[in-house]
């Protein structure tokens, strides 16, 4: 599979690795210095587009490679209220698109037991749930793609009308942490009186999430629509 990689910092290296040891081509990479490339005729013969760049230019990149008719898988966050806007775009073109604000494996594994979580504790509203994320002090968006995606899954269930970085009365509050180099942690909590109920995902490094986006790159050749990593591993 020939893949296109638009964003070419530490995750697009440690993904264009994942690729080649699972037998695929880096056809072109796409960064700050080249963006004009997205229009070559290079970067449309790729079988799929990844997308790891940041909150400011990725919807241009996504709805200029659909528009190409290269499949997208996207993992850049922070720019979630054009999301609907890319999913039409998909749509009319008539090609592929993945975005999850978590590419890992294991993290798409922790939404999906925050998910049948929250589904248990709407029974027992003496419980207040609650949202930690810690990240690398890089990290441009706070609260984090993930935090915002376990923060709606929770709404879903629990009667509170939002989540907020702040301690909001009727809000689900998200602390948002930067320090050092941490690749990510979050955690989800449910405190009463009693006891604390909580769960928690650690990344040890990128590969995780390098290793997701290649995986769904894997899975959207060939496909049409939008997909999230629930379809790709089979979570629905």
């Amino acid at each position: 599979m020939k893949i296109a990689l638009i964003g070419y910092g530490k995750m697009g290296r440690t993904i264009e690795g994942f690729a080649v040891r699972r037998g695929h081509s880096v056809t072109i990479r796409i960064d700050k210095d080249n963006t004009e490339d997205i229009y070559s005729e290079l970067f449309k013969s790729s079988d799929v587009a990844i997308e790891f760049s940041c909150p400011e230019t990725a919807f241009h990149n996504v709805s200029t490679a659909l528009k190409s008719g290269v499949p997208v898988v996207c993992g850049t966050t922070g720019w979630i209220d054009k999301l609907e806007e890319a999913k039409r775009l998909c749509n009319e073109q008539k090609t592929g698109f993945i975005y999850s604000s978590n590419f890992s494996l294991g993290v798409n594994i922790f939404f999906h037991i925050n998910r049948k979580l929250a589904e248990i504790m709407k029974q027992y509203p003496d419980y207040v749930p609650t949202i930690e994320e810690i990240h690398h002090i890089h990290k441009k968006d706070a609260p984090s793609g993930t935090a915002i995606t376990l923060a709606e899954d929770v709404l879903s269930h629990i009667g509170l009308k939002k989540w907020s970085l702040e301690k909001e009365e009727n809000s689900l509050h998200i602390s948002a942490v930067r320090e050092g180099e941490v690749p990510g942690t979050h955690s989800v909590s449910y405190e009463n009186s009693i006891d604390i109920i909580k769960i928690s995902h650690e990344a040890k490094s990128r590969d995780g999430f390098a290793l997701g986006a290649v995986i769904a790159a894997e899975f959207i050749k060939d496909r049409l629509g939008f997909f999230t990593m629930k379809e790709v591993l089979g979570l629905v």
